[in-house]
């Protein structure tokens, strides 16, 4: 099977949907001239890089990550040429990225941390972006030779965003701004494979249960008002459950959060597609 060139997300993100596109985009609705593509949980990004849609509305809880994207979008070239001199080798230690990290989580500067934000993910492990209870960002250095700093992804990512815009809402509120014919994709905070796993640590108030459910409420809710909706999450007996009216998917995906790459585990994940205008599904 080809496997299809797709644009990489400026940012290292664990969990993000590059290896996935040609799989998940075959259950994307095709972009007509007036459907919106709606990201509740935008992340890295990956899926709306790689979407031809006419206007994108961009969604995540993490206040850091979308003052990042905002200031790539508005400064540009004069953003990136400032968030370059954090990649100095001379820069790339242990002890520096502890003192640059206590930086990033007591500075007020808005654009200083916007930079510090792409120097961590760069520096940190693995794509990580983990939160402790205080609110500080905790990644854990990388002990990577040469960070690589994703100038081409950042040109890129501001040429797309001339059809786009960011907001930093609840979830839930951003399913209100979706109108018949628009394109929901969600991928949430997956579903814990044991009952001590959880990657709740991505935003201080993490995303529990009650979340899980009231997501696959809206996404029926949106379907039968003429919204498509296609989300995302571990393939096991609660998500099955969760997503009972819609079509499921199942797929496998390698994943990429283990420091050791011989162990990397293949994870069972599941696409659920709730079809605008066909709930529930015979």
């Amino acid at each position: 099977m080809t496997q299809h060139r797709h644009t990489r997300s400026l940012l290292k993100w664990a969990g993000n949907k590059y290896r996935v596109l040609d799989r998940l985009k075959k259950w994307l609705p095709k972009p007509t001239e007036t459907s919106r593509f709606i990201e509740p949980f935008m992340g890295s990004g990956s899926v709306f890089l790689n979407t031809d849609y006419s206007r994108y509305l961009l969604n995540d809880i993490n206040l850091d990550l979308i003052n990042f994207y905002r200031f790539v979008q508005t400064e540009q070239q004069t953003f990136i040429d400032y968030c370059h001199t954090f990649f100095d080798p001379k820069y790339n230690t242990s002890e520096n990225y502890y003192m640059t990290r206590d930086v990033f989580n007591a500075t007020d500067d808005l654009r200083l941390k916007a930079a510090l934000f792409l120097y961590i993910n760069r520096h940190g492990f693995n794509g990580l972006c983990r939160y402790n209870r205080q609110g500080g960002l905790n990644v854990p250095y990388g002990k990577m030779k040469k960070p690589y700093f994703p100038e081409k992804e950042m040109l890129y990512f501001i040429a797309k965003m001339k059809n786009a815009k960011l907001y930093c809402i609840d979830f839930a509120t951003m399913f209100t701004k979706a109108k018949p014919g628009d394109v929901i994709y969600c991928d949430p905070p997956y579903v814990p494979l044991t009952k001590t796993a959880s990657f709740t640590d991505y935003s201080v108030a993490g995303f529990d249960m009650q979340q899980q459910e009231k997501l696959a409420s809206l996404a029926e809710k949106s379907a039968n008002k003429g919204v498509s909706v296609v989300i995302s999450n571990h393939n096991t007996p609660v998500t099955r459950k969760l997503y009972c009216n819609a079509r499921c998917y199942k797929i496998e995906v390698q994943r990429t959060i283990s420091c050791d790459g011989g162990n990397r585990n293949v994870a069972k994940e599941l696409i659920a597609v709730y079809k605008a205008g066909s709930m529930p599904y015979a």
